[in-house]
Parts: C-alpha cells; structure tokens; sequence
C-alpha cells in the first residue's frame, strides 16, 4: 500500500492540463453511470461551524477506482496559524476492496478544486473567446494561491490583468509573484469584482456581501459558495448558473440555496457540470449573460485526481511503501 503525504505531492507537481483531463474523465463517468457517489454526510459537534466530511466514491473508466476522503475544515485554525482543512483519502482496489493507497495531505483537495474550475474556465473559453482575460481573484489563501497558479498555466500571456483581495495583507514576494506589473492588489472586492472576464471567489466566508451586479458575459466561479447576495446577483445570471450536483449543492447556506429559498430557484433552472462538458451548454448561454459556476465539491472527483497521483507516484517512485 501505498502512503502519499504533502511533501510527496508536492515533490510530483501539478501539471494543470493532465489533472483536467483526470477530471473531465470523470464527469464522462458520470454521464454514462459507470460511478457510485452517496450524498456525504456532514460531522459537526460543538462549535457548529467547524466540519469533518465523509466522501466515498466510485468512478469508473481510466480512473477505476474507489475510496473516501476524509476531510476536517475549521475556519477558526487561521487564526491558530494552522491550516483551515486537513483531510485523509483512502483509494480501494474495485476487484478485491484490498486499500492500494492513504494519501494524508489537504493539497489533493486544493489541486482538485482548482482543477474542476480549470475545466470550467477552458470550456467558457472555448465557448467565448477573446484575446485576453481580466482575472479577479478574492481570498489569497492556499486555494486562492493554487487557482493563481493554474490561470497562469491555463490562460498564459492571455491575462490582461490580475487583481488580488484578501482581507488580510498579501506578500507578493513570499509568492513569488513580485515583478508581474500585471497583478494588483485591490483595497475592497469590488475592484477585483466589477472588471473581471473571469471572477473567483476563495474565502471563507460564512455570509454573503457581493451585492452588485458582474461585469456582462464574465465567468463566476463562486468556489467559496457563500459570498453572493441572492436577490443581487440572480437577475444578473438565472439563465446560466451551472452547478456540480443539485442535491449537494443546494443545502449548507450555499448561494445556490439562499437562491432556491428566496428567488424560487430550481434544479431545473440550472445546468450540470456534465452539461458543460459533454453538451456545450456555455455557448447555447446568451453570450451576454454572466455565467455563475457553484461547486459543493464532488467525491468523484477527489478519488479521480486521487488516482491520478497515486499512479503519478508509482512511475516516479515517489511515497512510501507500506505493509
């Protein structure tokens, strides 16, 4: 059995293009069933806004495999100085149950989010070209950092502009990112909000506050799920609001059930991720509309990039090998 922690990620790197592709494999599973994905119950005790998840999944084709995270978020430990999350995956063998791999690191989940939002902003791209993009991004932690990381590899020299917000200083040089004339770092959410093609929420948040209306034909990608104010932002995007999975994400205080609750918002007035990928629904949007993305995160598709490393660090004899 093989054990993967932080470290052994990182030592093996994202390539943002194959971890994708990992993903859109998996929602091609999940248009011709060959998955399993129970809906994941929620831990809390005590202090209810801290969590620990229960994710299991199957997911067939090139994946092929099953398994669980388990992953603990504390928004509280920033204050701690110590990571928001932190999970466990554990992959299964789909013929014998035998575990092949325990991957102990909360990276995976930051690399899978990111690259489920690569995916989307690669289809809205294909869908409505243009010689560049304005990127805002608000929240700057790790998964802030990582969705910088992948639009750069993604959209390279065809980023005009990139605003950074974060209610917390950001360091550019401790980033590496000093010396890009291209990055700016914004003094409220609006500047990194009412400009933006592509827009990308990774905060914390627990109550919503954008309350104006997105730049025409921008990409929303409300990746943090609380940060928009319904009756703000509904007229602005009903037509084009794309979710992962309905039943996932329409419950927890989510934009998308603040939206179903208070402006009658209802799965069919919503479009899947599968959608997106196998049916081009981006360019069958009024091209002026702003399209709205709403992840819960898909089990799915942490066993798919949890694979994808597994085998990445069999090749490269990276991990630890464990009786």
């Amino acid at each position: 059995m093989l054990y993967l922690n932080e470290k052994h990620v990182k030592q093996l790197g994202v390539d943002w293009h194959e971890t994708i592709e990992a993903i859109e494999g998996a929602v091609r599973c999940l248009d011709n069933g060959d998955y399993a994905q129970p809906v994941k119950p929620y831990l809390r005790f005590r202090d209810l806004k801290n969590r620990i998840i229960a994710m299991p999944a199957f997911v067939g084709g090139d994946t092929n495999s099953a398994g669980i995270k388990w992953i603990a978020s504390f928004p509280g430990n920033i204050e701690r100085n110590l990571p928001r999350a932190s999970s466990v995956m554990i992959l299964n063998d789909v013929d014998t149950g035998q575990p092949t791999a325990v991957i102990n690191t909360s990276l995976l989940s930051v690399i899978r989010t990111a690259s489920v939002t690569g995916m989307i902003m690669k289809h809205f791209m294909a869908a409505r070209p243009k010689p560049s993009y304005k990127l805002g991004i608000i929240g700057f932690g790790p998964i802030g950092q990582y969705h910088l990381r992948m639009c750069q590899q993604l959209l390279g020299d065809r980023i005009a502009s990139i605003t950074l917000y974060d209610l917390r200083p950001i360091d550019l040089e401790a980033h590496g990112l000093q010396g890009d004339e291209r990055i700016t770092i914004a003094e409220s959410w609006q500047q990194a909000y009412v400009d933006a093609d592509i827009f990308i929420t990774c905060t914390v948040s627990s109550k919503p506050y954008i309350n104006e209306a997105p730049k025409p034909g921008a990409l929303l990608l409300n990746v943090s799920l609380r940060d928009f104010v319904a009756d703000a932002i509904y007229p602005h995007v009903k037509d084009a609001i794309i979710v992962d999975n309905w039943e996932e994400v329409c419950r927890e205080k989510t934009d998308v059930e603040m939206m179903h609750l208070q402006m009658g918002l209802q799965e069919e007035g919503t479009r899947s991720i599968v959608d997106v990928i196998q049916n081009d629904c981006i360019a069958q949007f009024d091209p002026q509309a702003a399209v709205m993305f709403n992840p819960m995160g898909m089990a799915s598709f942490d066993i798919a990039i949890g694979q994808f490393y597994s085998r990445l660090a069999k090749r490269n004899g990276v991990g630890q090998e464990l009786e």
